[in-house]
């Protein structure tokens, strides 16, 4: 019966994390001992002053359906925690509330982009935003870049990839696989390119922003000259440890924004009513309330840099935000580990997986084939464990 399936979802890629992850789970199941360092979940529970605001909710009877792009008092508070985090002020109409950043990013792509369009994509990029993009009828354009460049696109690289095609360039920052952190600097170069291409908008992933170790926070939205044509993505997972509360917004020219509500109007409706009240908790609390989050992850990046640069062959830079390493894997290619051939990035994380234990992705699902991305969202016995595991089986 699979002739019956679509196109678009026979065309469709499997997510490659929740592909590592699965197949963790199944190798748990016959008894083995996975550690998981594949996917991008913190291992800290959700603070109590936010478990509170959920319970509030309930006894509160939150349990009708929610406004299609979100409760008025949570946009307010999302509102207010732009203009506080980054000096943008989004009005209630400019903001829509969704089940998490990716719908946030998949009614973006169906909103904007017309089969053919181009949306550029430096690579590493989430691995979901190519086939959003393809899911929508565009045109990924990758943008390689590497380790030399801290994974970074440059003004001449941004340039040389628009055509009279190109309709968006997504990025994340801090970057999920790689880690890497635009300046503001950067960004304002990047920019300057974007300026002589007018019709051309952005979307700015933000929703690692707080777990930022060394530079402060810059939002595209914010560069002179980029607010009307940018799209800011944030949400609650990541920070504040809710991925399972599915909460994400945007704030955006208030006819993007009208056009995501009338979209996700037909596909979910409002976010789950009680995610959204705990929410508004999340986002009026000062950002020191999740500070020991921030410090941990960033003891656990050099705890885990520290480990791997013991390793021969891995080839390491330093990421300054988010909860990955991203090591460059290329040294192990074309050679033969315990009688096993490793021709690429795919073929180490599985290694990895049967021989180590060890659950990581490879870079190749985020456009960097020389590449796997390691999660450090873990214990850091369980990261110690990981790696040594890892150096033994090399």
């Amino acid at each position: 019966m699979n002739d019956f399936l679509s196109d678009r979802i026979r065309n469709m890629s499997t997510s490659a994390t929740l592909a590592m992850a699965a197949k963790a789970r199944e190798l748990r199941k016959e008894g083995k001992d996975i550690i998981g360092l594949s996917l991008g979940e913190p291992d800290f529970n959700i603070p109590d002053f936010i478990k509170d605001a959920a319970k509030k909710a309930i006894d509160d009877n939150y349990s009708s359906y929610s406004p299609v792009d979100g409760y008025g008092d949570l946009k307010t508070a999302i509102s207010k925690k732009f203009k506080r985090d980054n000096a943008l002020d989004y009005s209630e109409d400019q903001i829509v509330v969704s089940t998490g950043a990716k719908q946030s990013l998949a009614n973006v792509a169906m909103v904007l982009l017309n089969p053919g369009d181009e949306v550029i994509l430096p690579a590493p990029y989430w691995v979901s935003y190519r086939d959003i993009v393809k899911l929508a009828e565009g045109v990924p354009v990758e943008v390689p870049t590497g380790i030399e460049s801290d994974f970074k696109i440059t003004p001449d690289q941004l340039r040389a990839a628009i055509t009279p095609k190109t309709k968006m360039i997504w990025y994340s920052s801090p970057c999920n696989p790689s880690g890497s952190v635009y300046s503001r600097e950067e960004l304002e170069a990047l920019a300057s390119v974007l300026k002589e291409y007018p019709r051309v908008l952005v979307v700015s992933d933000e929703i690692y922003e707080h777990i930022n170790f060394r530079s402060t926070h810059t939002s595209m939205a914010g560069i002179p000259g980029m607010y009307d044509r940018t799209v800011t993505v944030n949400g609650v997972s990541k920070a504040f440890a809710m991925t399972g509360w599915r909460i994400g917004y945007i704030g955006a020219p208030a006819w993007i924004a009208k056009a995501c509500t009338k979209f996700q109007g037909q596909i979910t409706s409002g976010a789950n009513a009680i995610g959204q009240r705990a929410t508004i908790a999340a986002l009026q609390a000062p950002v020191d309330r999740i500070r020991y989050m921030i410090d941990t992850f960033h003891q656990r990046r050099d705890l885990i840099l520290g480990l791997l640069g013991e390793i021969e062959g891995f080839k390491l830079n330093v990421p300054e935000g988010a909860f990955y390493v991203f090591p460059d894997v290329s040294h192990f290619f074309g050679r033969t580990l315990k009688g096993r051939n490793i021709e690429n990035a795919s073929d180490f994380a599985m290694y990895l997986l049967e021989e180590a234990r060890v659950a990581t992705v490879t870079g190749e699902a985020f456009g960097s084939p020389n590449c796997i991305r390691i999660s450090y969202a873990a214990s850091e016995k369980d990261i110690r464990e990981a790696i040594r595991r890892i150096g033994e089986a090399l």
